[in-house]
């Protein structure tokens, strides 16, 4: 019969985990939020695992920022996150010219043509999903609620995304001056935008076919929209 695969990323702010069958069909797959609780949290998601695929031997790989101490606990084999994500872009899309990805707390574009070369902000989560989540709690939403209001906008404001504290102080005159929300919504996902582009790409051109990774890429499409407009892109 084989044996399954158990693929476990321990990022930031999320676990993701999912099982594929001997051919390489997904039969689970979770993505949540684990606040800080690593374990009991990695625990709920593998018990529901368990429950759906039966007894099954499995071959674990453990990846992410915080993936080491699980891959120890768990006594499986890690994958350094750069090297898991490039594979399965290398295997699933192979036309990809550029990725650019948004964690929790770090951004990366990597360059896939002419040789790999990767670049990340792993200092300052500014421009990251939890940049994304702070400026939305100024406006009394969450991302998702910013994603549609941003949906909406008329007007881009220029807002600083490479610290939290500075975009505050340019977002708060805006909601004094009665900006409309959906204004400042979009002027903070194209914050994300400009700080991602011009800090990571470092004058290299991000150009021809660019793949978007990561949690608020996937679940923002108005984020993705902001970066396809920056950058000129279509929607291939």
């Amino acid at each position: 019969m084989g044996y399954y695969k158990l693929g476990i990323d321990v990022g930031s702010t999320t676990i993701k985990v999912v099982a594929l069958d001997s051919y390489n069909k997904v039969i689970y797959n979770d993505y949540r939020r684990h606040f800080s609780d690593i374990k009991n949290t990695l625990i709920d998601s593998l018990e529901e695992c368990f429950k759906k695929i039966g007894n099954f031997d499995l071959k674990i790989t453990v990846t992410g920022s915080g993936g080491i101490g699980v891959a120890q606990w768990l006594q499986c084999d890690f994958q350094q996150e750069v090297i898991a994500c490039t594979r399965a872009v290398e295997e699933f899309i192979n036309k990809t010219d550029v990725v650019i990805e948004l964690g929790g707390e770090d951004a990366k574009i990597t360059y896939l043509k002419g040789g790999i070369d990767q670049r990340m902000n792993g200092i300052c989560a500014g421009g990251t999903g939890a940049f994304i989540d702070q400026m939305a709690s100024l406006l009394q939403t969450d991302t998702f609620g910013l994603n549609e209001l941003a949906k909406d906008y008329n007007v881009i404001y220029p807002i600083a995304s490479r610290c939290g504290v500075f975009a505050k102080t340019d977002i708060q005159p805006l909601i004094n001056d009665g900006a409309k929300r959906s204004d400042i919504a979009m002027s903070i996902f194209n914050a994300v935008v400009v700080q991602t582009v011009s800090v990571l790409s470092c004058g290299r051109k991000i150009e021809g076919k660019v793949a978007f990774l990561g949690g608020p890429l996937h679940f923002l499409p108005s984020l993705r929209d902001r970066f396809k407009s920056v950058l000129k892109l279509d929607d291939e």
